[in-house]
């Protein structure tokens, strides 16, 4: 069941086209990461969903609402850099945000109190907010996202700011979210969009350049690679050129001591490379299938 959607969106500023012609849904209960580098028009599309900015052209549907000011209360969003009043405290804060989002005061309070919890800063709940790091307001900036138990959850960039424990953190929370409510999130951070998503939108210039799974993308893409690595110092053009020769190798890359291999068909090229290496006595230390990187996959569509 598709529960938020974007339909040939559209957003220009001027002369400058921030987005152009995007369509996408997002299915329920999935995490979704938002992929792109820094200007590809992440953060205009995720303002778009939210209701906090209009488009140009297109529109954007949650449960067939269009464009409009009610859908803001199933959607949870927090921004890239989060501003918060710095005289309250945490807890103070989450229940005025609670009382934003139509929660009563009671129920606000409650909700505050297991928000704090859920997302680890219970203990500075009664700190002002001026003494809070960074890492502690991203934190809080979740919980404010979360308060109302929203339908979808949009978030910004959720782990730029926290160090790799606080990322881990809220990776975990992420998953665990996913179970009861929809995640929309951008990140430039590939390998983080690789650990919890379930589909991936490839972002590039405001454009929707490619979508999927990692694996259907990996499978499009063919970007698992056989790793050949050598002993010492060789020669390696000698073995780069017999490896070229097998029929469905389609590249081969050379590295100081190793040779990166990519075919057609992995598992034949695997019991051919090591026959060969086995008669012809090369000097290797070591032969490793590794599975793409995201960072790879996305290369490989950005220059296609």
């Amino acid at each position: 069941m598709t529960v938020l959607s974007a339909t040939h969106v559209t957003k220009k500023y001027g002369s400058h086209t921030a987005v152009d012609d995007v369509s996408f849904s997002l299915p329920e209960g999935k995490c979704i990461a938002l992929i792109g580098p820094n200007g590809a028009g992440k953060t205009t599309i995720l303002r778009m969903l939210s209701g906090l900015l209009s488009p140009t052209n297109g529109d954007v549907r949650l449960d067939n609402i269009v464009n409009h000011v009610d859908y803001r209360k199933f959607i949870g969003y927090l921004p890239q850099y989060p501003v918060f009043y710095n005289w309250m405290t945490g807890r103070e804060f989450l229940i005025y945000s609670g009382q934003l989002s139509l929660l009563s005061k009671v129920e606000a309070t409650k909700a505050a109190d297991e928000m704090l919890k859920k997302v680890g800063i219970e203990e500075a709940k009664n700190k002002r907010i001026s003494g809070y790091s960074g890492g502690m307001k991203q934190r809080l900036g979740l919980a404010q996202a979360l308060i109302h138990q929203p339908k979808v959850l949009i978030l910004d960039e959720p782990v730029s700011s926290l160090d790799p424990l606080g990322r881990r953190d809220v990776l975990t929370l992420m998953k665990e979210l996913k179970e009861s409510m929809t995640i929309l999130f951008s990140t430039h951070i590939l390998s983080d969009a690789d650990a919890i998503s379930d589909e991936m939108l490839l972002l590039h210039k405001g454009k929707l350049i490619e979508s999927g799974t990692m694996q259907e993308l990996r499978e499009k893409y063919q970007t698992d690679v056989i790793e050949l690595d050598f002993q010492g110092i060789q020669d390696l053009q000698q073995y780069e050129k017999r490896i070229r020769n097998i029929p469905f190798v389609t590249e081969v890359k050379v590295n100081q001591n190793s040779l990166a291999v990519i075919a057609d068909d992995l598992t034949l090229l695997r019991k051919i490379l090591l026959e060969k290496a086995g008669q012809e006595d090369w000097p290797l230390i070591g032969f490793s299938l590794n599975k793409a990187e995201m960072e790879d996959i996305f290369m490989k569509v950005v220059k296609q």
